[in-house]
């Protein structure tokens, strides 16, 4: 029994508005802005234990982007040129060159280097297409085709600048001091939003929820005032439905769902957790789903009117110009700002709204982890000043052991934890048995009576289907689908090909949650008094009641005939 007093120790949100604009918060966030978009472009992230040590991974590993961003948002503050943006820095190699500049024949510099002068005349390309080219005759398009090895400053702005980046894990290298502090100002910001709960973060979120919106309509605007604009949004809008027969789309397309909108983390409960016991969690649920989803097909808006910018000036194709993950954030869309006029300003706009759209995701995440571990130990809430210390401690470890994120083999770190430990096989196994856990084993029938006790009225039949056959068959079979056709992590952008102990190391990530619920089942059998049929009936089929749900309840009482940990 969960006693009543011990209840009511917890903090109410101040109005379902606070409750609304934190989950919207939380469910937006940069997967929004570079997951969604991207998947478009290639194809036309026991159970509540799991839940914790799953959050707690990636309340490591995703802040880690926020110091990327803080990073370049720094750097855009400045009255001459943005540094990615030109080739004169101490980063820069003797490859560097812009995408946008063309460099005319007599300036080749593959060309010039290979016979080490400064300027090329006309038997010196003659000369160097005898040797590397088949035929004999002059073809000034030797100029183009033998330029092989340039790269762009945007690109060794972000390798060398930013990251810093080593041949691979095998070299870790020291740590980039300049995103260590950036991380520890992004940890400070996190623990000052959430260190005095949820009536504070309430308020908080109101401005880190909603200014994203606004900047993403401002960037909208321009988008689609730029020359190529149309080229990007046909792609983005016009369907490959070939691509509908490759099993590859279906399960990108099931994972993003879940990615997106944050699901299995506990967090979404631990922000409703806070509610008055009749709030109307049901609507405010849909409205949540609603709005991210919008949130996602319109951010597609803006960043491929921007990627069809690109790919007009750089005379390539949009799929040319498309990237990945963080290559979205930190390549194509730094590249697209050059060719506007007052670069920074729009530099300084897209990075403040990575920032905001990270920073409400991260500490929801914390408040969901947090929540978990003090509402297990309900001592640590009883002291004086005992969140706002245990919330610090738990930011200065995830803080330390964020740091292998932020040296020269950091980048190689950093896709180890987003692969293996909270998103793809870790959380559709979880997500499977949370549905396995209210459907199955609590009951859908007895769900929905709670469900009505709650918000007064039952909820669709369509949720019966969807929660007690749909969701974890979508989810088993996603998860031996993937596991079947698994293949190795590797970073093409790098040519890298991860150690055998490197992948180790990620299957250990993957297992510490996902091996928390047979362990649990195991130890609480073991635990559990009686005959192997009352132990079935107990732990499989227990008791729940929920005493005290009157129309005005905001204290309620928990009986549960189940034994604890």
């Amino acid at each position: 029994m969960v006693e009543a007093a011990a209840v009511a120790e917890r903090e109410q949100w101040s109005s379902w508005a606070d409750f609304i604009m934190s989950c919207i918060g939380y469910a937006i966030g940069l997967g929004n802005v570079w997951r969604f978009p991207y998947l478009c472009y290639q194809n036309g992230g026991g159970v509540g234990i799991a839940a914790a040590v799953m959050a707690f991974w990636l309340n490591i590993y995703y802040i880690v982007v926020l110091s990327w961003a803080a990073t370049y948002l720094y750097n855009s503050f400045t009255l001459s040129d943005v540094p990615w943006k030109n080739c004169d820095h101490s980063w820069n190699t003797p490859n560097c060159r812009s995408e946008y500049i063309k460099i005319p024949c007599d300036s080749n510099r593959t060309i010039a280097e290979f016979f080490n002068v400064k300027v090329l005349t006309h038997d010196h390309i003659h000369e160097y297409k005898k040797q590397f080219f088949v035929g004999d005759k002059i073809n000034w398009t030797v100029c183009s085709t033998a330029d092989l090895s340039v790269v762009s400053p945007v690109k060794e702005f972000w390798n060398h600048r930013v990251l810093g980046i080593s041949a691979g894990l095998e070299s870790p290298g020291g740590i980039r001091w300049d995103l260590a502090f950036f991380l520890l100002c992004v940890w400070i910001i996190c623990y000052l939003c959430i260190f005095k709960g949820v009536k504070w973060t309430g308020k908080v979120v109101y401005i880190t929820a909603s200014f994203p919106y606004m900047m993403l309509f401002c960037l909208l605007i321009r988008g689609l005032t730029l020359e190529g604009a149309g080229v990007g949004l046909e792609f983005y809008l016009k369907p490959d439905f070939s691509k509908l027969l490759e099993s590859k789309v279906w399960v990108d397309a099931v994972t993003q769902v879940f990615f997106s909108y944050g699901l299995g983390l506990g967090a979404l409960v631990a922000l409703g957790s806070y509610n008055k016991f009749n709030n109307n969690v049901y609507k405010q649920a849909l409205t949540v789903c609603f709005v991210n989803s919008g949130t996602s097909v319109f951010a597609g808006f803006v960043i491929f009117s921007f990627i069809g910018f690109m790919a007009t000036q750089q005379e390539k194709s949009v799929a040319e110009v498309a990237q990945a993950g963080p290559g979205l954030l930190f390549l194509a869309y730094p590249s697209g700002i050059l060719q506007l006029p007052y670069t920074q300003f729009w530099s300084v706009l897209f990075f403040l709204m990575v920032l905001f759209l990270g920073v409400d995701s991260q500490f929801c995440t914390m408040e969901g982890f947090f929540t978990a571990i003090i509402d297990e130990f309900p001592q640590i809430r009883r002291k004086k000043y005992g969140r706002e210390i245990f919330v610090g401690l738990i930011c200065v470890i995830s803080y330390l052991i964020g740091l292998t994120t932020v040296t020269e083999g950091g980048f190689y770190v950093f896709q180890l934890f987003d692969f293996y430990a909270a998103s793809g096989w870790a959380l559709l196994w979880l997500l499977f048995f949370e549905c396995i856990a209210i459907s199955w084993s609590l009951g859908i029938d007895r769900w929905y009576e709670h469900m009505k006790s709650m918000i007064g009225y039952y909820p669709s039949g369509w949720w019966k289907f969807c929660w007690v056959f749909a969701t974890p068959a979508v989810c088993f079979g996603v998860l031996l689908f993937g596991l079947i056709k698994y293949q190795p992590l590797r970073i093409d952008a790098y040519n890298y090909d991860y150690p055998v102990w490197g992948h180790v190391f990620g299957w250990f990530l993957s297992l510490s949650s996902m091996l928390c619920i047979p362990g649990y089942a195991i130890w609480i059998w073991f635990k559990t008094p009686g005959t192997v049929q009352e132990k079935i009936k107990l732990l499989c089929r227990p008791d729940i009641e929920i005493k005290g749900a009157t129309e005005n309840a905001d204290n309620m009482e928990l009986v549960e005939d189940y034994p604890h940990a």
